[in-house]
């Protein structure tokens, strides 16, 4: 079955809504704007119930079928916007310095909106969809506080589901896979306490400098040694910072850097090993350490039985050749793994065609997506919820 009608007739209107988000991100949980456009519209379409304010800046609206009682489910966009300066030259290019939609999270927004659209009109289901707008998604846990706000609990949600674009994959097409789908996204810091000196002095001073280039240097032993190395993990050093005079050995350096791995226990593991290799090293050439270890977002993990019925939901739009159900999962880091901690689901990818990276100064949402976007939403929620 291809895209639907309604959603193809939708797609320049849902571009324009899609555009104007691009002219005014937001970041994190200050998107009060977007969330205000999200309201206005779900208000526009005669949704049955809209709630704002959740998760702090949160919108959730519900929309109750004709086919009588029954379950509800959640589909999931994001909304918030990077800390980014834009440069695609488009006419709808972000009109606030220093923020750009970098990850397509414009896009996103106008999908869900334009399906929720189309379900308002038809209600051919049984039970309710909740449409969840989620504030904070690049490094705020905006997903967490949603949960944490009692909004599977408030609205009765048994399954939830979430969908991000994906440069490189051909538009209309869509992958996802049973189990770890997205990786953690922990992140550490060390300090290497030594003994500043003269430059031209070295054995009056305890080098952080040279203490800290070798604590780099073992800690990609983690992955290459200490990790059964059919498991991923990756642990990136992505900060060194010290010195300020050529001739001064300074009393400290600080490195940091991110761990990512699609098993949870590893996270503990790579934690322990980051806080040895640090302390011992510092300690053989009588230095200190302080090591600083944050979790941040979980694995992103899809449940099994929620990760086929969006497969078949992504083949009743897309054909079987467009969907793969096993695809390679990668070790970016997603906040839905909250909601999918607290419900069944699954997370899927849909084509964002030949586009700039994601988090990338020329990157834009590729509007001929929406079509597809909005039918794999209207069919999953019509598939889910039949009577």
């Amino acid at each position: 079955m291809p895209i639907l009608n309604r959603a193809a007739e939708l797609q320049s209107e849902v571009a324009e809504w899609r555009r104007h988000l691009h002219t005014r991100p937001e970041l994190l949980f200050a998107v009060e704007d977007t969330a205000a456009f999200v309201a206005a519209k779900l208000t526009e379409f005669g949704v049955d119930e809209i709630v704002t304010g959740i998760g702090r800046t949160g919108v959730v609206g519900i929309i109750r079928g004709s086919r009588g009682a029954g379950r509800t489910i959640g589909l999931r966009a994001d909304m918030d916007a990077l800390p980014m300066t834009e440069t695609t030259g488009k006419a709808w290019a972000s009109t606030v310095p220093g923020k750009m939609h970098a990850c397509g999270h414009d896009g996103h927004t106008a999908m869900l909106l334009g399906a929720a659209k189309h379900l308002a009109e038809t209600r051919n289901f049984a039970g309710s969809v909740a449409v969840i707008f989620q504030p904070a998604e690049e490094g705020g846990g905006g997903g967490n506080e949603m949960v944490k706000d009692g909004m599977m609990e408030r609205f009765s949600i048994a399954e939830v589901y979430g969908m991000h674009n994906m440069p490189g994959m051909p538009v209309g097409s869509f992958g996802t896979r049973s189990g770890p789908i997205m990786a953690s996204t922990d992140e550490f810091s060390v300090t290497i306490k030594g003994r500043g000196g003269h430059a031209a002095q070295p054995h009056r001073t305890i080098d952080p400098i040279m203490i800290g280039a070798q604590v780099v240097t073992n800690l990609q032993t983690i992955a290459a040694r200490t990790v059964d190395p059919l498991s991923s993990i990756v642990v990136s050093v992505t900060k060194f910072n010290a010195g300020f005079a050529h001739n001064v050995i300074p009393e400290q350096a600080v490195l940091a850097g991110t761990v990512r791995t699609l098993k949870t226990e590893l996270r503990a593991l790579a934690e322990s090993r980051i806080r040895d290799i640090a302390t011992n090293i510092a300690g053989a050439y009588g230095a200190g350490a302080e090591v600083r270890y944050v979790r941040n977002y979980p694995v992103t993990v899809n449940h099994a039985a929620e990760a086929a019925h969006a497969a078949d939901a992504a083949r009743a739009i897309a054909g079987e050749a467009a969907v793969d159900p096993a695809i390679e999962p990668m070790m970016g880091g997603e906040d839905f793994s909250y909601m999918l901690l607290s419900r069944p689901g699954a997370f899927v990818f849909i084509g964002n065609g030949d586009s700039a990276g994601l988090h990338n100064p020329n990157y834009d949402f590729n509007d001929e997506a929406i079509p597809h976007g909005i039918s794999y939403w209207v069919r999953l929620a019509e598939m889910r919820l039949a009577a």
